[in-house]
């Protein structure tokens, strides 16, 4: 269930392209997770918050007003292997950078990868661990068998 916040100030993408924008950021955390063929428990399970922001809300210490972009991904104890850090945080920000149709936003693009603790991620009232995934993994495997 990983999920992804991203932060950037109005006017940085396109009006009409939030669901391009939300879309694309899942599917390549599934992807840098290893799961070629998402079905419906994947899709439904993971979320991008898309956080459009007053444009003075971005500070550098040079810049009241700074074009940058922050993405936050969250995502399950060790769901990502090294190879899987490196494919995400790169192919994060050439969506960004797409998206926004700004190729320099690239370089103002900041990726934060976090693992949730052991037990630390809940919803429906239940705090997940690896047991509780491996549960939850296992009846969205029998539901499509």
């Amino acid at each position: 269930m990983p999920m992804a916040d991203v932060y950037a100030p109005e006017g940085m993408f396109p009006s009409g392209s939030e669901r391009t924008l939300g879309e694309r950021i899942t599917l390549a955390i599934l992807r840098a997770e290893g799961v070629a063929e998402p079905g419906p428990f994947h899709l439904e399970n993971t979320a991008a918050f898309l956080h459009l922001l007053p444009v003075a809300c971005f500070q550098t210490a040079a810049d009241a007003t700074a074009r940058a972009v922050r993405v936050q991904i969250v995502t399950p104890p060790s769901a990502l292997s090294r190879e899987g850090q490196k494919q995400l945080v790169s192919e994060i920000t050439q969506i960004v950078a797409e998206v926004a149709q700004d190729p320099t936003i690239a370089r103002a693009t900041w990726v934060l990868l976090t693992e949730a603790a052991e037990g630390g991620w809940g919803i429906s009232g239940t705090a997940y661990g690896r047991d509780e995934f491996a549960a939850l993994a296992r009846r969205a495997a029998n539901k499509t068998a």
